[in-house]
């Protein structure tokens, strides 16, 4: 009887304590990584559907002034989803976009406060901290990390249409759309968290 209880294959209590464990040591730190893993890679295989929006004739554009316009930002959200957009004609010094419309956001890239465009100086002011942005809506003053973040455009039906959001780095190079304060030049676009 005394070599049954030494074969390797028979259960002790002490081994099903230990698996036990371990097994529970498994499920809690799933529990902890699956969602953390999710909320990390759900943003990147999320596919939205490629959504324009009208936003007026290509006559009620010229390239000397924007005309604000409000667009969907966020469907399915009402009121609270729209935004203001900034659109002009483009003239010969945007050689940064092949697109026929320049539509600027009207968000300050430093927190994210509605900008004004002041006609007589043919730029965007942001009165929460003083942001300054361009004609070209590169940032001239104050705190904002980049310039203001535009949208893509297209003409389809006799209709201007904005569509895509985008954010442009200091030399106005497009990248997907950041939030605002995420700098895209330099070390800290690396190190922003």
């Amino acid at each position: 009887m005394d070599d049954d209880y030494a074969t390797p294959s028979r259960v002790t209590r002490r081994r099903l304590l230990g698996a036990g464990a371990q097994v529970t040591g498994a499920v809690a730190a799933a529990a902890f990584t699956v969602p953390a893993l999710a909320f990390v890679a759900a943003p990147a295989l999320e596919s939205r559907p490629q959504r324009w929006e009208a936003v007026g004739a290509p006559s009620d554009f010229t390239g000397d002034i924007f005309r604000s316009r409000v667009i969907t930002i966020e469907p399915g959200a009402g009121e609270a989803g729209k935004g203001l957009v900034y659109v002009r004609r483009r003239t010969g010094a945007d050689r940064d976009t092949a697109d026929e419309f320049v539509a600027l956001t009207s968000r300050c890239s430093h927190v994210g406060c509605p900008v004004n465009y002041v006609a007589a100086a043919h730029s965007f002011v942001c009165p929460c901290h003083g942001g300054v942005y361009d004609f070209r809506g590169r940032r001239t003053g104050g705190p904002p990390p980049r310039p203001l973040d535009r949208f893509r455009t297209r003409v389809r039906a006799g209709q201007v249409e904005v569509g895509q959001h985008y954010s442009l780095d200091s030399k106005l190079h497009p990248h997907a759309a950041h939030h605002p304060g995420e700098s895209l030049d330099g070390l800290s676009r690396t190190l922003y968290p």
